[in-house]
Formats: structure tokens, sequence, C-alpha cells
């Protein structure tokens, strides 16, 4: 039982103590991400729909670097600052899962550098 770290392709800068993603056992624990450029770990800030598709392009390509797609991913827990803003997050969060979605935990939380979303994931990769 190997723990296996999965880094975000793009990033070039420590942004905190903890990996991107840890697989093991074929299962795939993605840290929460949101939408920070990754070559230079700063806030990129938008609309709560930028945003969405910010971090979700970033946990794809972390459920991508572990040999996976976004249709392995099986939980989602979503932090929202406004969840008055759920309809417009959700529009953006269906467009990328095809099938059957993941389960999914969305509350409305305090979140750091003023952003709108923060999401992480846990997905099951099929061994190659």
């Amino acid at each position: 039982m190997n723990k296996i770290e999965i880094k975000h392709p793009d990033k070039t800068v420590v942004t905190g103590a903890y990996s991107a993603g840890v697989l093991i056992d074929g299962w795939l624990f993605i840290s929460g991400q949101g939408p920070v450029d990754m070559a230079t770990g700063e806030v990129v800030h938008g609309t709560i729909e930028e945003e969405t598709i910010h971090t979700l392009t970033h946990i794809r390509k972390i459920v991508e670097a572990a040999g996976g797609t976004m249709n392995d991913i099986v939980k989602c827990t979503v932090h929202l600052a406004d969840i008055n803003k759920f309809d417009r997050y959700n529009k953006i969060y269906a467009s990328f899962f095809s099938g059957v979605l993941p389960a999914r935990t969305t509350v409305q939380s305090v979140l750091c550098d003023g952003i709108k979303v923060e999401i992480d994931a846990i997905a099951r990769i099929k061994e190659k």
C-alpha cells in the first residue's frame, strides 16, 4: 500500500504543505482546488462561473495526471463563498461531467483570499 503523490502538471510554485493529489490503492484524493494561477500562486478573481471553470480545470488536470478522467470522480465537496450563487456555479459544474454524476456536498464557507469557490474530489482510477 504505497502512497503516490500526484502533481498538478502546471504548478511551479509552492502554495502550501500539501499534495495536489494522493493516489493509494486506485483511490485518488484531490486536495481543495481554487482559482489560482499555478505559475505564480496568485488568486485569479472572476465571476462564480469563471472561478468554477478555473477550479474544475485544475481538478481535471490532476485526475488526468493520475491516469483518469473527470468521469472517474465519485465524490466532490464544494465550498461556495455565497450559496446564493449555487445555480450559476451548478450550471458550470454539471458541464464538466457526463453519465453518473459524482456524489456531492455543497456548503457555504468563509474562503481565503476572497475566492468564490473551492472544490476537493475523490476519484477511483482504473488500474492499467
